[in-house]
């Protein structure tokens, strides 16, 4: 059991030493995380890359946000996406799971346009919606 416990813990900790470097790797690049992908308009199979790129700019050219009901994160406004607490990051992760999730793409945006960065601590967990949200999209009725 012993050594079942070690094996997990070093696969935790060699993750966790891989997340830090590409981290690392990545701002050194300054690169930052992707935009979110809008929802596709109706009609659109998201097999084609016109699609793609009509929402793109259309969320580039946006300077208005959609209205979420998340009034109480306009207090997190101005601060920088790594210095949440985790009281302050369950209160995001909240808003987050009390909305559809092809919702989540132009929630985020709301976020950018309002000046609210997301904690780094629940970047992940947002992509991952997107990117259900998007497999969900794509997938034929009834499947």
């Amino acid at each position: 059991m012993i050594p079942l416990l070690l094996m997990i813990l070093a696969a935790g900790l060699i993750a966790a030493v891989a997340g830090l470097i590409a981290a690392r790797r990545a701002r050194r690049k300054g690169e930052t995380l992707p935009p979110p992908r809008a929802a596709r308009p109706d009609g659109c199979c998201g097999q084609h890359e016109v699609c793609e790129k009509e929402l793109l700019i259309a969320a580039a050219t946006a300077t208005e946000a959609d209205y979420f009901a998340d009034e109480e994160l306009d207090a997190y406004r101005g601060r920088e996406s790594h210095a949440y607490s985790p009281d302050e990051e369950e209160a995001f992760r909240e808003v987050i799971y009390t909305m559809r999730p092809d919702e989540v793409p132009a929630w985020v945006r709301a976020l950018q346009v309002r000046g609210i960065a997301l904690p780094d601590a629940l970047k992940d967990e947002v992509l991952m919606l997107i990117d259900e949200a998007a497999q969900h999209a794509a997938r034929p009725a009834g499947v």
